[in-house]
């Protein structure tokens, strides 16, 4: 259970993180938003950001083993990046709409998961 919890809330975690990462990419799109300056851009984005780490610390916590999770922290980070680049990936294609999912990102996701494979293979 705490596996998925961590996972979950990994999840919660890097949607924050791309929009406050990438989403000010997008103010163009909102009236409202055009006219925010570089200052401004950064205060939304540091706004999104501590919603993220609302997620990300107590994801970590729970899921890491020596605070009774099942995962190392190698497996805690590459959880995590998988996460952040699929969270990614379906925002940029299904929210943002300025990209496009073509044959080399398919071949980087079987690349990162064989990644997840030899980081979680006990040898």
């Amino acid at each position: 259970m705490k596996g998925l919890t961590s996972i979950l809330l990994l999840i919660l975690s890097n949607l924050f993180m791309t929009f406050a990462w990438y989403g000010h990419l997008q103010f163009k799109k909102i009236s409202w938003l055009q006219g925010v300056g570089l200052i401004g851009v950064i205060l939304i984005s540091w706004g999104l950001a501590f919603f993220e780490y609302i997620f990300q610390v107590p994801a970590n916590k729970i899921g890491f083993r020596e605070n009774g999770g099942p995962f190392s922290l190698f497996e805690l980070k590459i959880i995590q990046e998988v996460i952040s680049l699929t969270v990614f990936t379906l925002v940029v294609v299904y929210v943002f709409r300025t990209e496009k999912l073509a044959w080399n990102h398919l071949v980087g996701f079987l690349f990162m998961t064989l990644a997840v494979f030899f980081i979680f293979k006990k040898w």
